[in-house]
């Protein structure tokens, strides 16, 4: 099966059909607007928690410190 010269109308209607049939099909449902954080996140970021300083200093040999 090889390509030989351009698609009529028809056949390149039918090509993007498909395509776009594809795309809606495969394509990433989009979460609710109230669904775009955890309760963990909310809170978290409420708390202004964050690993990073955590982390960095237990890789400096500071340790690990636990947070409550």
């Amino acid at each position: 099966m090889g390509l030989r010269g351009r698609a009529h109308a028809d056949e390149a209607a039918a090509i993007a059909a498909a395509i776009a049939r594809f795309e809606a099909e495969t394509a990433a449902v989009a979460a609710a607007e109230g669904d775009a954080l955890s309760p963990w996140q909310r809170a978290a970021l409420a708390e202004g928690a964050g690993a990073k300083g955590i982390v960095q200093r237990h890789l400096e040999g500071g340790g690990v410190e636990w947070q409550s």
